[in-house]
């Protein structure tokens, strides 16, 4: 199923049952749920924020927490893929799509990251740093986690892709199975942490694809 676009009323729901849950301001930053692909690579945490160059990654991010039973959102994500998203764990029931928000996207994604435990964004644009100091802040008082398709000034992490490679076609025939990806995770100046990923495997799993170099895990400062 196909999530539907956000209403007002859906998120007034959800605004309902977070203080029906107790949801606190100022939770401690806990490591929230990553996608067993990315482990070693990055440990989302709630108040981070994560930039992502690849659609596919950005799901997976957004899949840990999802999995593991939480909210979600996407806003600006017009081509959302709900097969994709579907395939790689995302509880689309437990989705909120916000396609199109307009000038509004910043107001819109405020409101979510009140009531959701991770919200998607693709920027329509640049983001100054004062607006993206703003929003990180509201993430660490909230205990959320921002994922954001594209470039953003405050990202603690920042995944980037490279040299993928089909497998399946030989000698001008056959289909297209498995896609290998080199997924780097930069924070800050330190070394970039490297794995290699099967995205999708010939199974259709989200897998890692060899070992991680010997360098420590990236992830955000507690």
């Amino acid at each position: 199923m196909t999530p539907a676009p956000a209403t007002l009323d859906t998120i007034a729901q959800l605004r309902s049952r977070s203080r029906m849950a107790g949801m606190q301001d100022g939770m401690p930053r806990l490591p929230l749920e990553t996608h067993p692909a990315l482990a070693g690579l990055v440990q989302l945490r709630a108040g981070g924020s994560y930039a992502v160059d690849s659609a596919s990654l950005a799901l997976a991010l957004v899949a840990g927490p999802s999995r593991a039973g939480s909210w979600a959102a996407a806003v600006g994500v017009s081509d959302f893929g709900a097969e994709a998203a579907r395939a790689l764990g995302v509880d689309l029931d437990r989705t909120v799509l916000v396609p199109d928000p307009g000038e509004q996207w910043l107001e819109v994604v405020g409101a979510l990251v009140d009531v959701v435990t991770v919200v998607l964004v693709k920027p329509p644009g640049r983001v100054p740093e004062q607006v993206a100091a703003k929003l990180g802040a509201r993430l660490r008082k909230r205990s959320a986690a921002l994922v954001v398709l594209g470039d953003w000034p405050r990202a603690e992490v920042r995944l980037t892709t490279r040299s993928p490679a089909w497998s399946g076609v030989g000698a001008g025939h056959g289909h297209l199975r498995a896609r290998r990806i080199l997924v780097e995770a930069h924070r800050g100046s330190a070394p970039p942490r490297r794995g290699a990923l099967w995205f999708p495997a010939e199974d259709m799993t989200y897998r890692r694809a060899d070992e991680l170099v010997a360098v420590p895990a990236v992830e955000a400062a507690s």
